[in-house]
């Protein structure tokens, strides 16, 4: 099994991450390939920075799909992510979607912890669209300068774990999701220091997408994911014009 995980924001030391814990967290024999966005943002906190980043992925996905049997936005938030599900003839999973379907089997009510202040209504909004926001108990985050963002967890490791212990103590949290691929693998290092569940958004999309792959569910070819229409484009990059053409076959299969 091949899968494919795009950093969607143009951090190469977040890459990194990303590609140590979906590693660790892969089953025996799956291949790991992650790509970083060609151009965008360091790191992701707002709506208009989360379309830059969902067409550098959407741009990615187009380029190297084939090779792959299925793919994650891996970032949390999950730019781009209902799009790309219409388009691509490959399972996909988003690091947000992910974390809350570990987290949706752990407990009943779900903090986040995340990395920015300003990145907190982009996240509450992703997460009520998902149907969680209703078990959401509360989204803590650092409210700090963040000189690296490849180092936030070597930086802010004990702030993190108190925003998590704050979570339990003072908003009920059942479980608690480790927000964003700059802490991807933070919670395998907090594993047995907090009072409840802990997860990881990369390991989480790892898990699912090998599940997606190994159950073949089928993919959609009617109802809201099924493939674009055809219809005439302009200035599309080659990759995504074929994409948008296969799609159309696939539709009409």
């Amino acid at each position: 099994m091949k899968l494919l995980l795009i950093n969607p924001n143009i951090s190469d030391t977040v890459s990194d991450l990303i590609r140590l814990e979906a590693q660790r967290s892969a089953s025996p024999g799956t291949e790991i390939e992650v790509l970083t966005a060609p151009f965008g943002v360091a790191y992701i906190e707002t709506r208009f920075e989360s379309l830059i980043g969902a067409y550098a992925t959407a741009q990615l996905a187009a380029e190297h799909h084939a090779r792959f049997d299925a793919v994650v936005v891996a970032a949390f938030g999950d730019p781009g992510l209902g799009g790309l599900r219409e388009a691509l003839p490959v399972p996909m999973t988003g690091l947000t979607e992910a974390a809350l379907a570990s987290a949706h089997l752990l407990g009943n009510r779900i903090s986040v912890i995340a990395i920015s202040q300003r990145i907190q209504a982009w996240y509450r909004e992703v997460i009520t669209a998902y149907g969680f926001g209703s078990r959401l108990a509360s989204i803590r985050a650092l409210d700090r300068p963040l000189s690296s963002i490849g180092g936030i967890q070597d930086a802010h490791a004990q702030a993190l774990k108190t925003l998590a212990e704050r979570a339990v103590d003072e908003d009920g949290a059942d479980v608690i999701v480790l927000a964003g691929a700059p802490l991807a693998g933070l919670a395998r290092a907090l594993r047995g220091q907090l009072p409840v569940p802990v997860v990881d958004g990369v390991s989480s999309a790892v898990r699912h997408a090998e599940t997606l792959v190994a159950l073949q569910p089928g993919l959609a070819r009617r109802g809201s994911f099924a493939p674009p229409p055809e219809k005439p484009t302009r200035g599309l990059p080659p990759a995504i014009e074929a994409l948008l053409a296969a799609g159309v076959l696939r539709r009409d299969a």
